[in-house]
């Protein structure tokens, strides 16, 4: 079984605590993300770097797009992508951070994880980007629930936009329309990213060191987000 979410350093900031079992020497947390919220510049430096990636995959997806006005809806995303990666560079520089300093630590894992769901043509591209976007900004937003009420504002205001999902569904149902046997491909490779992006999630959360180290504790939440991200595929008509 792999443990999605490692153990970490304990916070100072309390947290909600229920049994398993009769084990006094074992304890199970059900708790949201927000109440394993890292630091704030730490935040910032993955979502930051995270975003970036966006852009430059999406840019290569634009390059490799059919028609113009694919070419056309792909730009606006990309967009996107680097106006969110920019924002979280400002939050950086507001609290005197380097944003390439911040960014550093979190390279060489986002940049492998993007190898690994690299589609192998420009549907499974747009498709990493529905699955990956999808969970992650819902992943960022719920962990920034436990900033203070403005930075949590800003973060939900930046990632909690649908038009970037509505831009990239319209391109895959358009192509699915067009060769109704992509649909079952791109239903299994969409499964097959589910639990890569699971896996970089993990390294966005703070989990205190005295509790089990499996991920019981987070099933809640895991469940909530991965709801979210079945009603995403539903919506292309494919099976998560």
């Amino acid at each position: 079984m792999v443990t999605l979410f490692p153990r970490r350093k304990k916070r100072p900031s309390p947290t909600r605590h229920r049994s398993r079992r009769p084990n006094p020497d074992q304890v199970v947390n059900r708790v949201g993300l927000s109440e394993l919220t890292p630091e704030f510049p730490r935040f910032l430096g993955q979502a930051a770097y995270l975003q970036l990636s966006f852009f430059e995959n999406l840019s290569r997806a634009v390059t490799g797009a059919p028609t113009t006005a694919s070419k056309e809806a792909l730009s606006k995303v990309a967009a996107i992508a680097l106006a969110r990666h920019h924002a979280l560079v400002a939050e950086l520089e507001k609290l005197g951070r380097d944003p390439s300093e911040a960014m550093e630590p979190f390279v060489a894992e986002i940049d492998a994880f993007q190898v690994r769901t690299r589609g192998s043509d420009w549907s499974e591209t747009l498709l990493a980007y529905y699955v990956e976007s999808g969970i992650l900004d819902d992943g960022f937003v719920n962990i920034a629930e436990g900033f203070d009420r403005e930075q949590a504002e800003r973060i939900a205001e930046l990632l909690d936009d649908d038009e970037p999902s509505t831009l990239i569904s319209g391109q895959l149902r358009a192509a699915i329309g067009e060769n109704p046997r992509l649909a079952s491909r791109l239903a299994l490779y969409g499964r097959r990213l589910v639990g890569d992006v699971l896996l970089l999630a993990r390294s966005g959360l703070d989990l205190p060191e005295d509790t089990a180290p499996d991920d019981e504790r987070l099933e809640p939440v895991l469940t909530e987000l991965i709801a979210d991200h079945t009603r995403r595929m539903d919506d292309l008509g494919l099976t998560a």
